[in-house]
């Protein structure tokens, strides 16, 4: 049933108009003679108070305001990998070609192309019973990504029919499944509620890690698979580039890359770089296995606040596929201030710096669905999706309350520093106020499947890092050779620590990726050098001779080797530092 009612007020991008009784909370709706796309998000008796995810100038009081049934859904089916949509998943490309370069108000175009067909391989037979997350068909996609046509999570019961192979467009019926309401049919497409996640079975422990080729990340502050970690940092500070790293290299099966409210210009960077961007796994376009949704500061803020509930449900579709999904929120700043005007608009008892007073809940619920999971289903497939949200602090004051209540939630927290920035030390992750929670949790991952001593290794490195912090200050009063020797060989260690293994070159065609087990050995190579020199400084070695040995060349090049010549190259390295440490 179609309720009508009329616009009585206008506040910006929030209105409020009467005679609605019978809609429900988060009800779809479209307003004024433009059919604007808006969403209820406030009811008392028959009045509703509705943000306009467009433009809102020129509605006047006394205009319809029409109910659509059903809440604000995203469009999940094939089309949807590689697409650039903004944040209410309307396909910008479809736009331009209709409206020009800048998007009407009222356009109305379907997210997803519904005359287009695709090539549909069933693999489940007619007669079967069937769960809500089972597989119908396959559909390939694109070179990168086999898009698993599934049965809706809500659905149950006997597969009546299933198609023969052919071509389909994502509308035409594919199947026929016997539930206890009878027969429903399934389409490829698939809709669902932007605010409410998608069912699984169970959450699993998250105790594999994300490997992003990143040394910071992986060695140091590790995310795990299913994760959810932080990268706040000011202006400046290198967050897009890290974002564009760990999207190109994580390894994940899909990347959806959400633009929450940046700037046009950072923006337009990502949708220009990404399409050029290699796959590293497959040698195709990045954008193969892409989603990116770009929702800029200049576009109304309300469709800003529904940009991230529909990156991740895009995220969690892939995932109930079975996919590992990494979805890039840049960032969250942005989408906490779209929350603060909004509020404002609606006159709510602000809480801290104006924002309002359920930041905190709107950004658990946005971080607690990440996680991995086994699926629903028959079969019980293990998937998940990581979030690394970037946060934007004011002039980089990380005691702003959209940081410190990230802080609470996620568990990795890689803070951007300016000063590293400014010294071209990137990635600019601060070691000493980063950190990450998972670390515990995929010591064994390392252990098994890359060494033994990984916990141990880098657990001494970061002891290094922070007696250097200590010394500095000393260093800064009265000079390095007023140090005792074996803290100058520690200040000479931890130096290579920071040049020779966290700083990380993102445009070199070698030191860009390094894998967990090249890692590893450049970790352990510098801190073998430290037990090394320490034991020569015991036998009586000068400091001065120890610092100044020859094979300190040969591990500041170790980040450039190629992965293939490495094995054989460290171990000459090691040698080297035994050999040389001994004679001095």
């Amino acid at each position: 049933m179609i309720t009508e009612g009329k616009i009585i007020k206008i506040a910006g991008p929030v209105i409020v108009a009467d005679g609605m009784r019978g809609t429900q909370m988060y009800e779809m709706v479209k307003v004024g003679n433009d059919k604007l796309i808006g969403e209820i998000i406030e009811l008392e008796g028959d009045t509703a108070t509705i943000q306009v995810y467009e433009e809102t100038a020129g509605l006047k009081p006394g205009e319809m305001v029409e109910s659509t049934g059903g809440p604000l859904s995203v469009e999940l089916g094939p089309g949807i990998i590689g697409s650039i949509f903004d944040g209410i998943q309307r396909p910008l490309e479809t736009i331009k070609a209709i409206s020009g370069d800048y998007i009407e108000r009222g356009v109305d175009v379907p997210s997803l192309p519904k005359d287009k067909k695709w090539t549909f391989k069933p693999v489940a037979k007619a007669g079967q019973k069937v769960l809500g997350g089972d597989v119908l068909g396959e559909v390939q996609e694109t070179s990168a990504v086999l898009q698993k046509i599934l049965v809706p999570p809500t659905m149950e019961g006997t597969l009546k029919s299933i198609v023969a192979e052919g071509v389909y467009t994502v509308v035409d019926d594919i199947a026929e499944v016997e539930t206890s309401k009878g027969t429903e049919k399934v389409q490829m497409m698939q809709k669902w509620p932007v605010r409410k996640g998608r069912p699984y079975k169970a959450k699993l422990d998250p105790d594999i890690p994300l490997v992003t080729g990143q040394r910071a990340q992986d060695t140091f502050f590790p995310v795990a698979k299913g994760g959810t970690a932080a990268i706040p940092g000011p202006f400046g500070s290198g967050k897009t580039v890290t974002q564009q790293q760990l999207a190109k290299w994580a390894d994940a099966d899909i990347v959806v890359y959400v633009g929450c409210g940046e700037r046009g210009n950072e923006m337009t960077e990502v949708l220009k770089e990404f399409p050029k961007l290699e796959d590293p796994k497959t040698g195709k376009p990045l954008m193969d296995r892409t989603v990116l949704i770009a929702n800029t500061s200049n576009m109304p803020v309300a469709a800003r606040e529904a940009c991230v509930y529909t990156g991740i449900t895009i995220a969690e579709y892939f995932r109930d596929q079975g996919y590992d999904v990494a979805l890039m929120a840049d960032s969250t700043s942005r989408w906490a201030e779209a929350m603060r005007e909004i509020s404002g608009r609606l006159e709510e008892m602000p809480g801290e710096e104006g924002y309002p007073a359920y930041l905190a809940s709107r950004l658990a619920q946005f971080y607690e669905r990440a996680g991995r999971v086994t699926t629903v289903g028959t079969e019980d497939k293990t998937s998940s999706v990581s979030v690394v949200g970037a946060v934007s602090p004011p002039g980089g004051d990380l005691s702003e309350p959209v940081t410190q209540n990230t802080l609470r939630i996620c568990k990795v927290f890689w803070a951007l520093d300016a000063s590293l920035a400014d010294k071209r030390h990137f990635p600019s992750i601060d070691w000493l106020q980063s950190y990450s929670l998972y670390v515990d949790s995929v010591q064994g991952w390392w252990a098994g499947n890359v060494g033994d001593e990984w916990r141990a290794t880098r657990d001494q490195a970061m002891i290094l890092l922070q007696k250097e912090s200590e010394l500095q200050e000393i260093v800064q009063l009265v000079g390095p050779d007023a140090l005792p020797d074996r803290e100058r060989i520690t200040l000479e260690t931890s130096r290579m620590i920071r040049e020779d293994f966290l700083q990380q070159n993102a445009y070199h065609e070698v030191d860009t990726y390094c894998s967990p087990a090249k890692q590893y050995q450049m970790l352990k190579t510098i801190v073998m050098f430290q037990d090394q020199a320490t034991a020569a400084l015991e036998r009586g070695a000068p400091s001065a001779d120890i610092i100044n040995i020859p094979v300190k060349e040969d591990i500041g090049r170790m980040k450039f080797i190629a992965e293939d010549e490495f094995e054989t190259a460290v171990k000459e390295i090691q040698e080297k530092i035994v050999k040389q440490c001994a004679e001095v």
